[in-house]
């Protein structure tokens, strides 16, 4: 005999498990949309992915970074403060540095320009808060690679080794 409460349970579990699949098939959606995107959206005004050894797309990328992300990210890439593993009170983390001591280059190139593009939001994963804002209705596509190949220019070729790795990978 089963009570009211295993029927309770059952029917928890059941919407539990309902909103994992319609967050995998909406997270699906969106990496594919990003991938698409990413990969064959990028117009004429510049790369298709990372040139961090091409002088012109990484002064470009400088200039847009000091006009777009430096007032956050800072003007040598040292993040908004250096305790930027910590929670503000709004819930969010301070802006990371771009340079080696942050994180930035633990992220496959996918999802550096996903984010950039998109927003830290629409690329968090479930119950994290991010106050990254997207760019994409502000520079394109080749400026947003632009961007990332300044960022990644800036990082010893060690590190930029460990990152073209991770990217390997998550292709």
């Amino acid at each position: 005999m089963t009570g009211r409460g295993d029927d309770q349970g059952a029917k928890r579990r059941r919407v539990r498990v309902a909103l994992a699949v319609a967050a995998l098939l909406i997270g699906a959606g969106i990496w594919a949309g990003i991938w698409a995107g990413g990969r064959s959206g990028a117009p004429a005004d510049g790369p298709t992915g990372m040139a961090a050894d091409d002088p012109a797309v990484v002064a470009r990328g400088a200039r847009l970074y000091a006009a777009h992300c430096a007032s956050c990210h800072g003007a040598g890439l040292q993040g908004e403060t250096p305790n930027w593993r910590q929670r503000k009170p709004d819930g969010t983390l301070p802006a990371p540095p771009h340079d080696a001591s942050g994180h930035t280059w633990h992220h496959p190139d996918d999802l550096l320009f996903a984010i950039t593009k998109l927003g830290g939001q629409a690329t968090a994963p479930p119950g994290f808060k991010s106050a990254m804002p997207g760019f994409g209705d502000t520079i394109g596509d080749g400026d947003i690679w632009a961007v990332l190949s300044f960022i990644k220019s800036r990082w010893p070729r060690a590190v930029q080794a460990r990152q073209e790795s991770i990217s390997e990978r998550a292709r």
